[in-house]
């Protein structure tokens, strides 16, 4: 039987990720002057124009909210329209509790050397090698049958389609992952050739790439969004967290790929599930804070590090304290 597994990645000037990093960058921005910040902050962005809406309760004062969108998304027509934090959510996470009700799912699995899929691996490399030559908006997508190489999807603005097929051509013969003799097929700007690209040629949104953002397709997401949310929000860090302990459990078990499930309610600092399962067989995980708290404590949260988790994903960087 035959096994196809599909993922995609985009670059970091794709309108939906230009509007991660922006509200990401913001989030930091706050973090930096106050690390105990409630920032919430969706971008939603396109054609000259940028909307910036949320929820900020934070001691900082010299947040230049203007300067970040300048310097992510160049010269648009800024809108902003933020507020404080809901008293009646603060009351439940002032106390420890979590930000609201969600279930993050945290994977890990020993088929590459960043414990993620394969198909999401390639699709994420074959994205920055092509960045590195066209830094503009573009996109990705491997599919393996059976580990080899079936076919890859390249549309990178700016790009000739000939020198981008040759690119693509030579990044595939670098790869251990070999392309599929009999089946392969290379598609690089299928299309057309493009220079309309970012916000001049689609809108964006934060939080539309959550499939990106985590393990690719084949593996299932629980909770909402992470870009523009601080810490005290779980469905950024139990989905951190989650992660962090898929890594350990795989390590310990030597075992072939582990799912781990985090359940919360709004108010309560304990999680309602807290389930790993290695190789099909489902444990309950002890050993670890899971509060909101205890999580951002334990992986030193109240940073501005986020930024950068916005560009390629959240997880198989190594410089993160949930991948360590």
């Amino acid at each position: 039987m035959s096994n196809y597994k599909t993922a995609e990645s985009v670059s970091p000037k794709h309108p939906d990720k230009l509007c991660d990093q922006i509200s990401d960058a913001i989030l930091d921005a706050y973090l930096k002057e106050d690390p105990n910040s409630r920032v919430a902050i969706d971008v939603a962005g396109g054609h000259k124009r940028l909307f910036v809406t949320g929820e900020i309760t934070s001691a900082a004062k010299n947040v230049d909210i203007a300067g970040i969108v300048k310097r992510l998304a160049g010269n648009v027509m800024l809108t902003t329209s933020l507020s404080s934090q809901s008293p009646e959510i603060a009351q439940g996470v002032d106390i420890g509790g979590a930000g609201d009700q969600g279930v993050m799912v945290g994977f890990a699995t020993g088929e590459t050397k960043e414990l993620l899929p394969l198909e999401v691996v390639l699709s994420r490399q074959l994205n920055q090698y092509l960045y590195s030559i066209w830094p503009f908006d573009g996109k990705t997508q491997i599919t393996l049958k059976d580990g080899l190489i079936t076919s890859a999807v390249a549309s990178f603005q700016n790009a000739p389609g000939k020198e981008l097929n040759d690119a693509v051509n030579d990044w595939i013969d670098k790869q251990t992952a070999k392309r599929h003799d009999r089946e392969f097929k290379l598609f690089a700007n299928p299309a057309g050739d493009w220079q309309i690209g970012g916000f001049d040629a689609d809108s964006g949104l934060t939080g539309r790439k959550l499939v990106v953002d985590n393990y690719g397709p084949r593996v299932p997401i629980g909770g909402g969004a992470f870009s523009g949310k601080d810490p005290s929000k779980v469905d950024r860090s139990a989905a951190y967290i989650a992660r962090k302990i898929a890594i350990d459990l795989i390590r310990k078990h030597k075992a072939r790929e582990v799912y781990v499930h985090l359940a919360y309610a709004i108010g309560y600092d304990q999680p309602l599930e807290a389930t790993a399962t290695i190789d099909n067989k489902q444990i309950k995980i002890t050993g670890y804070d899971l509060s909101p708290n205890g999580i951002i404590n334990f992986l030193d949260l109240k940073r501005p590090i986020y930024e950068p988790t916005a560009r390629y994903g959240h997880f198989g960087h190594g410089e993160f304290a949930w991948e360590a």
